[in-house]
């Protein structure tokens, strides 16, 4: 089953300027506890809600995203349930009105949502969760990492090792727990896509330990593709550019850099999450059969390898 953009507006077929696809932001200085709630940001993020237009490429597939309440994971939780797969969302247990929303946004797709929140810091909650969501979703065949950690400190003498463990837990850990667990049942054919960041490239000042992460990340994919490419499962990440989700309003970012997040572009605005779901839908269905160990930088123009 597909959904033809739902609310009327342009989809992500139609003819557009990139530079005025989306306005240019300038969020006010805000602030919400970590994880931070999409139904609380200030502009609303666009998660394709309204125009995100599915054509059957996931048709029967069965996927398991981390981090899918909101931001990024949300948006391309509901491209997929567009697109025709079945979505088992991993969040935290703070994050379950963002995670009921998109639940029941999969659900209209007339697709399975499977809700299982946790805490990917906890190596039996990584277990459980790729074990549960094989078990709803009636097996699994994309798996995509994308939960992340980041909180802005000024400098290294600030970094606490508490953070710098929740950070790396978080970020990198889990991803090895969760993929470990999920090549038990993943089949040639499946498809495993990370998150990574342009900060992988180029590291803010103030985001040490999250840059760091996101750079390992990139490591631990190129290798993994080569693992597994011989049985016939692909792995690939995608590293977004300044995104506007709850992660940078609850201390992803300094507050008084909030009003001019992504304008530094090339296109001179944020991105907003939706724009990301078609790298994930490419990387996760058959077209991209011959794409292993490739980061798909989605960020606006800034300059990556």
């Amino acid at each position: 089953m597909t959904s033809e953009n739902p609310g009327g507006t342009p989809d992500q077929y139609t003819f557009q300027n990139p530079v005025t696809r989306f306005e240019s932001i300038t969020p006010p200085k805000q602030d919400q506890p970590e994880p931070g709630l999409d139904r609380d940001i200030e502009p609303e993020a666009d998660r394709g809600e309204t125009s995100y237009r599915g054509t059957g490429r996931l048709s029967g597939r069965k996927a398991l995203i981390t981090g899918a309440d909101s931001g990024i994971g949300a948006a391309v939780a509901i491209a997929f349930a567009r697109e025709g797969a079945d979505v088992a969302l991993s969040y935290l247990p703070e994050e379950e009105a963002d995670a009921e929303t998109i639940a029941s946004l999969i659900e209209a797709a007339g697709r399975k949502a499977v809700r299982i929140p946790g805490d990917l810091k906890d190596p039996e909650y990584c277990i459980a969760l790729v074990r549960q969501a094989a078990e709803e979703l009636g097996g699994l065949d994309i798996l995509v990492n994308n939960a992340g950690k980041q909180v802005a400190v000024e400098s290294l003498e600030e970094l606490s090792d508490e953070q710098l463990d929740h950070t790396f837990k978080t970020n990198i850990y889990s991803f090895f727990r969760v993929t470990r667990e999920a090549l038990k049942h993943l089949q040639p054919g499946s498809s495993i896509i990370n998150t990574t960041s342009i900060q992988a490239y180029e590291p803010s000042p103030t985001l040490l330990d999250y840059a760091s992460t996101k750079a390992a990340i990139n490591n631990f994919t190129k290798g993994l593709a080569q693992q597994l490419a011989p049985k016939g499962i692909r792995v690939n990440a995608v590293a977004p550019g300044p995104i506007w989700t709850p992660l940078q309003v609850s201390d992803g970012q300094p507050k008084e850099a909030l009003p001019e997040f992504g304008k530094s572009t090339p296109l001179g605005r944020a991105g907003q999450p939706t724009e990301l779901a078609p790298a994930y839908v490419f990387l996760a269905s058959p077209e991209s059969s011959y794409v292993l160990g490739e980061t798909l930088n989605v960020n606006g123009g800034m300059p990556a390898p």
